[in-house]
């Protein structure tokens, strides 16, 4: 059996030799596998593709891509994904915080039956910034994309190759892989493994790319936050009906001796009610957006360069 490992890369020329070193003992002590390693460096600003060169010219199993500009941590995955020849893949980060010599329990589980095996950390080592985020993105898989409540997503997975296989069918401009397993299959387990402090650096997320990454959950897998606004449309709808009733009722059997509109009352009606409509407003554009951009065949990634075994297969072709 043959085991794909996937890694996006971003600002880790100092911790993904570690991570490769590791992966490389661990499958020494598995008998009857084969292992490839593929390297997707996102346009990182540092030296992360000259040490998935020199990398690639020590280990013979390495594929290494270079993305022509910063696509994010989802569409580097969806490119190294187009290059798997592997019967599991397993995707980890290059940071080590993701223990790589634990690959093992979730390679187990998938070969137990599993479609999808995801790690699951009694006691995450991210920052606080980190794990609000993860908190966040797991609320919302749950509302928007049905995700089990007692399902654990990260980074840190093992699948097997025909779900590998149906995610790469998605070609639109904004992927996002959790979605993308959730929809192809609900034979999903988590597995414990212990999770990491970093050591060097710091998180490449920060809260715009948090936000981008919402934002293609909510919009490329769901309609239910224009459902929400739909919803939300009613029920001012209503609330301003009852509450035109109401005024007249007043006017006509209550007779106060005089009726005074309160200013500040009114403008902040107003204010509220305009700033739900330009939010609905805002939501339907960013669908509509996403739409015209996909229209446009706006591409997940761009490959400028590849490296390793790569190389070595196209030397082979041409003879």
């Amino acid at each position: 059996m043959k085991i794909s490992f996937v890694i996006p890369c971003y600002r880790s020329e100092n911790t993904l030799s570690s991570v490769i070193e590791e992966i490389e003992n661990k499958m020494k002590t598995m008998s009857g596998y084969d292992h490839e390693i593929i390297l997707v460096n996102d346009c990182s600003p540092d030296r992360t593709f000259e040490v998935i060169k020199d990398i690639a010219s020590k280990h013979d199993n390495v594929k290494g891509l270079s993305l022509s500009k910063n696509f994010g941590q989802h569409s580097a995955l969806m490119a190294g994904f187009h290059y798997v020849t592997g019967d599991i893949v397993v995707c980890l980060d290059d940071d080590g915080q993701t223990p790589a010599d634990e690959a093992d329990k979730l390679i187990s589980a998938v070969e137990a039956g599993a479609d999808v095996a995801y790690a699951r950390y009694a006691h995450k080592k991210h920052s606080f910034f980190r794990n609000f985020g993860s908190r966040v993105n797991d609320r919302m898989t749950r509302i928007m994309l049905g995700k089990p409540k007692d399902l654990h997503i990260s980074s840190y997975f093992a699948a097997k190759r025909f779900v590998i296989d149906e995610i790469t069918k998605y070609t639109y401009a904004f992927p996002y892989v959790m979605g993308l397993v959730l929809r192809t299959t609900k034979n999903i387990v988590n597995v414990d493994v212990n999770h990491r402090n970093r050591t060097v650096g710091e998180s490449g997320y920060t809260f715009g790319k948090l936000m981008s990454l919402w934002f293609n959950g909510f919009t490329a897998f769901s309609i239910k936050p224009l459902r929400l606004a739909t919803g939300a449309g009613i029920t001012f709808a209503v609330v301003g009906f009852v509450y035109g009733i109401y005024t007249i009722i007043k006017k006509i059997f209550i007779q106060p001796p005089e009726l005074v509109t309160g200013f500040s009352a009114l403008m902040s009606a107003v204010v509220f009610i305009g700033g739900m409509l330009m939010l609905m407003l805002g939501l339907v554009g960013e669908y509509l957006g996403r739409v015209y951009i996909s229209m446009n065949n706006s591409p997940q990634y761009v490959i400028c360069e590849k490296t390793g075994a790569f190389e070595q297969t196209e030397v082979a072709d041409e003879h």
